[in-house]
């Protein structure tokens, strides 16, 4: 046999052993799944037969269970025959004793009418008429009660609210006063001011109608006068005066010119400025420049736009301790003495007029109400329009407010100034000194030097007759007459 036989019967013996163990393998491998298979058959023949055994239980039970209710039904259709037996018998009764009842019922009715005399009808009659009453009666008590239990309440509310109002208000008092102080900025101020022999104080009076007051150890300026208008141009013509530091005649005239030219500025200005302060927003202009004007208006000393201001706040204060319309509130109340500021020949008072003003100036409805009704004129359609006429109470009666002294001698240094200014040939009358002095200017081309003392007695003599004042007035009438030309 040769080599290559040999390596030939060799590799057909290597495969036929592997072929050999492989089909023991595999033998194995069926045994090991038929063992298996073996053991899970007889696992499902044990769990079937556990469900089978469980299922039986349960049909059992199931049975049991309709044979108990077919007893129960049974049961309740013989107790549902009873019931119905004996509601039928019952209702048979129950006929019978309402039958018995109304018997009774009647026969009884028939001997309370006997012994009353009176029949059913005239009995019921008068039982309802009682409790009516009676109803009545309580009825009103208990209104009465409730009504003064509310307004004991409402008035311990509006005390709390107005309280709460005014202990806000956190601006000092708005009183007027006759008389402005300026601080001199310099020491060598008070002798330009005073001028050579009083010179510039004299002119300065004469131009403006407001007296100076300089003391010679001050550190200030008084300007002394009844009108807050021409006090005020003075103030501004001071203050022009000293910033410029060039005081005589000719400045002094040129810086009143200036400052009468810039009246309608500080009108405007004072109005946006309230305006600001109270936080009231929006403004026509026409309304804005009637504010302005309040500046130099007062009533009973109190500084009406101060007294405006001071309202809107404390309106508003209470409109949010209400619960009412706080802008609303406060808008009107700025504006319920915008009437004040109108020319003096407006028609009506000075609510009416103002509430004219504020509805041509497109305001609501509500606000016109308000201004128009804060004095009770016409009736208050609002809760805001009632907060006005609260709040302008509070700022008028608050201590310190108003005083009515000023306003008296405003009324008399007036009456003094009309009274001089009816004479033929006056141009201008200043009343000054607290009425003590009154400075007549007169036209030239109207009454001569000659005419001047007779004129000047006139009037002393018809202030005499006409007009009560403490101490003497001193008259003064000048009469001036310039002329003017331009070279060149």
């Amino acid at each position: 046999m040769s080599a290559g036989e040999l390596g030939v019967l060799l590799a057909l013996l290597g495969t036929s052993l592997v072929a050999l163990l492989l089909v023991q393998v595999a033998r194995r491998e069926a045994a090991a799944v038929r063992a298996q298979a073996a053991e899970d058959v007889a696992d499902l023949r044990e769990t079937t037969k556990q469900r089978d055994a469980e299922s039986q239980r349960r049909m059992d039970e199931v049975r049991a269970g309709e044979r108990r209710l077919d007893k129960q039904r049974s049961r309740a259709e013989e107790l549902a025959e009873k019931a119905e037996a004996r509601a039928a018998e019952v209702e048979r009764l129950t006929v019978q004793s309402a039958q018995e009842r109304a018997r009774l019922h009647a026969r009884l009715v028939r001997e309370l009418e006997v012994v009353a005399g009176l029949s059913q009808e005239e009995a019921s009659a008068r039982l309802v008429d009682q409790m009516r009453q009676q109803a009545v009666q309580d009825a009103a008590a208990s209104v009465h009660r409730v009504e003064a239990a509310a307004r004991s309440r409402a008035d311990a509310r509006a005390r709390h609210v107005v309280a709460t109002a005014v202990q806000r208000l956190a601006v000092p008092t708005s009183s007027a006063a006759a008389v402005t102080v300026l601080p001199l900025p310099a020491e060598d101020m008070r002798g330009r001011i005073i001028g050579k022999e009083g010179r510039n104080i004299r002119t300065f009076e004469a131009v403006t109608g407001v007296n100076v007051l300089l003391e010679d150890d001050s550190e200030s300026v008084q300007l002394s006068c009844f009108d807050p208008e021409r006090r005020e141009v003075a103030e501004v013509t001071m203050r022009l005066l000293m910033d410029d530091g060039r005081i005589h005649p000719q400045r002094i005239e040129a810086a009143y010119a200036q400052a009468l030219d810039g009246a309608p500025a500080r009108t405007v200005a004072a109005g946006h400025d309230a305006a600001d302060r109270s936080g009231v927003h929006r403004l026509a202009p026409e309304l804005i420049e009637a504010m302005g004007r309040l500046r130099l208006r007062s009533s009973y000393s109190q500084n009406v736009l101060e007294h405006s201001v001071e309202s809107a706040l404390i309106a508003a204060t209470m409109a949010a301790e209400i619960g009412a319309d706080v802008e609303l509130a406060r808008r009107a109340a700025f504006l319920h003495d915008i009437g004040k500021g109108l020319p003096a020949g407006s028609v009506g008072s000075h609510a009416t007029a103002g509430a004219r003003l504020v509805e041509r100036a497109m305001e609501s409805a509500v606000v016109v109400n308000a201004v128009a009704a804060h004095h009770g004129e016409v009736e208050a359609t609002s809760v805001e329009a009632v907060l006005v006429q609260a709040a302008d109470a509070c700022s008028a009666a608050r201590p310190g407010a108003r005083r009515d002294d000023l306003d008296r001698y405003v009324e008399r240094m007036q009456q003094l100034e009309e009274l001089v200014s009816a004479h033929t040939g006056v141009r201008k009358a200043l009343a000054m000194a607290s009425g003590h002095e009154v400075r007549v200017v007169v036209e030239p081309h109207e009454v001569s030097d000659e005419d001047l003392p007779g004129l000047a007695a006139t009037i002393a003599k018809h202030i005499e007759t006409d007009l009560s004042y403490p101490g003497e007035v001193s008259i003064t009438v000048v009469r001036e007459l310039r002329a003017t030309a331009t070279a060149g």
